[in-house]
């Protein structure tokens, strides 16, 4: 089985009972809190990976670590260590997140500048792009990269709107050539 569908899998059952216990919301923000653990320490996941390594003590780590989340969510993860389905940690806590955004009405988007963008740029860039993507919100994650020479760069799931000047550059110039 691949990994995506056991991650798909582990994360959907999440999503029911978050769901069954209304707790879609505030699980989605913790599984942010664990993705963001589990992608700046790549040492808890190759520790919780070891097969010399009693169960006992990963299971305590993990209990540890997400002393602050959820029942539900520390659960699945040690159901998931059981089940030695340590690899997909990650790629559950990714599924999960984009199901409970989903369920809100909530897309993910990353937006490429050439400087940082305010808070307020970023509140009137999700109103406008949201409403074209068929979302109620974004939430925008900015990514600066001088290359730009000025512009964004929009990520929305699989869509890229490219409106840099790099990108018209590089448009115009095929149109020359």
């Amino acid at each position: 089985m691949s990994n995506s569908i056991v991650a798909n899998r582990y994360a959907a059952a999440l999503f029911q009972v978050a769901k069954e216990n209304d707790q879609v919301a505030l699980i989605g923000e913790q599984m942010s809190v664990v993705k963001e653990v589990l992608q700046q320490t790549p040492e808890l996941l190759f520790f919780l990976k070891l097969p010399k390594v009693d169960m006992s003590k990963k299971k305590e780590l993990v209990k540890q670590a997400f002393s602050t989340a959820s029942p539900f969510i520390v659960n699945t993860l040690l159901l998931m260590m059981e089940n030695h389905r340590e690899d997909n940690l990650l790629e559950m806590a990714e599924e999960y997140i984009a199901l409970a955004n989903n369920e809100r009405g909530i897309a993910e988007a990353t937006v490429t500048s050439v400087r940082p963008l305010n808070e307020e740029e970023k509140s009137s860039l999700s109103a406008v792009l949201a409403e074209k993507v068929g979302k109620q919100t974004l939430k925008i994650e900015n990514v600066v990269d001088p290359k730009l020479l000025g512009g964004l760069k929009v990520r929305i799931g699989n869509r890229i709107i490219d409106g840099s000047l790099r990108g018209k550059l590089d448009r115009l110039k095929q149109l020359i050539s």
